[in-house]
């Protein structure tokens, strides 16, 4: 079969044949009597056998070492193509992840493309300065993408930086809710905790909704940055959290103004109080348990925190005594 008639059968254009040809990887069996290439059906079947290992990412070197070489083994060889399939892979998913973003963020010429590059670049850097000074610079100059924003706020460890990631994206037309809350739920416990507390410097409704999904995460961190937002939002659905939080001892003083600030509202403080007294109805609560609980009841009016109290000033316990008498005394002079 002549060289025309192989390219068309074999797709393989007549000039990548004759490069075969030298390379030595395809030599046509005969000539014609004019001189032409001439292939046999076992050059043509040897084509498709490149054409085939080609597809796999093979070079020609290595190509020729499978054919020729009848020692030589695919599992190195394999296996290298999958981890430079996955690194080309990788490197296009990042440059399609910065495209999109450019995109999203609209930029009216080049100038604003190269500023929200630079933008980007610097969220990357490893240096904490030059990542913080681009999340104050991302609301100021070119918005930087919020998508850019959240991916990095989920994974910034320096506090200076992840606060300043906060505030933009606290500035940001969304804030990243969406993305913000597909972290909550993140195998990883330190991106769910970057998650809510991302949230939880978004004062708007979409975000205070999200807190309340919170208080039932399997993440107890997350249930407690929740409640203790939720609370300074006058949420009523943080109480139980919150009271949690002041006999385990974690963030006790947030918890208790947060405690404080919601029973200024009549129709909570008795629930409250409640709450807190029903901590105290349990014969094991340690005396270090008792005293934060006075000290918690201390700004909660009505007659049910007052009568625990003045149980808790004859306590066992001097300290948890004296602390509920002092309370009491500071209540009845008001």
């Amino acid at each position: 079969m002549l060289i025309g008639d192989v390219a068309r059968r074999s797709g393989v254009s007549a000039r990548m044949l004759r490069h075969y040809d030298s390379l030595g990887l395809v030599r046509p069996t005969g000539r014609t009597d004019a001189g032409y290439r001439e292939y046999s059906d076992e050059d043509i079947r040897r084509i498709f056998h490149i054409e085939s290992l080609r597809s796999l990412g093979l070079s020609l070197r290595d190509v020729r070492r499978v054919l020729d070489d009848q020692g030589f083994t695919p599992s190195e060889l394999v296996d290298d193509l999958i981890r430079q399939t996955r690194e080309r892979i990788a490197g296009e998913t990042e440059l399609l992840t910065r495209l999109c973003r450019i995109g999203a963020a609209e930029p009216a010429g080049w100038e604003d493309v190269l500023q929200i590059v630079a933008l980007l670049q610097a969220l990357g850097s490893k240096s904490a300065g030059t990542r913080q000074r681009a999340a104050l610079s991302s609301v100021e100059e070119v918005p930087v993408p919020v998508e850019a924003l959240v991916e990095a706020v989920l994974s910034e460890t320096d506090p200076n930086v992840a606060g300043a990631l906060r505030w933009a994206l606290a500035r940001s037309d969304d804030g990243g809710l969406a993305l913000l809350a597909e972290g909550l739920g993140s195998p990883v416990a330190e991106v769910r905790k970057r998650a809510v507390q991302s949230i939880a410097e978004i004062p708007n409704g979409e975000a205070t909704a999200l807190l309340q999904d919170a208080l039932t995460n399997p993440d107890i961190v997350v249930r407690r940055y929740a409640a203790l937002t939720l609370g300074a939002r006058g949420a009523a659905d943080a109480i139980p959290t919150l009271i949690d939080m002041v006999v385990e001892e974690t963030h006790e003083v947030g918890a208790a103004d947060a405690l404080s600030a919601l029973a200024s509202r009549p129709a909570l403080a008795e629930q409250i109080a409640t709450g807190l007294v029903d901590c105290l109805a349990h014969g094991t609560v340690e005396s270090s348990v008792r005293r934060r609980l006075a000290q918690a009841l201390a700004d909660i009016p009505g007659v049910t925190a007052s009568r625990a109290l003045a149980d808790l000033s004859h306590d066992e316990d001097r300290a948890v005594a004296l602390t509920a008498a002092y309370i009491l005394g500071i209540r009845n002079a008001r």
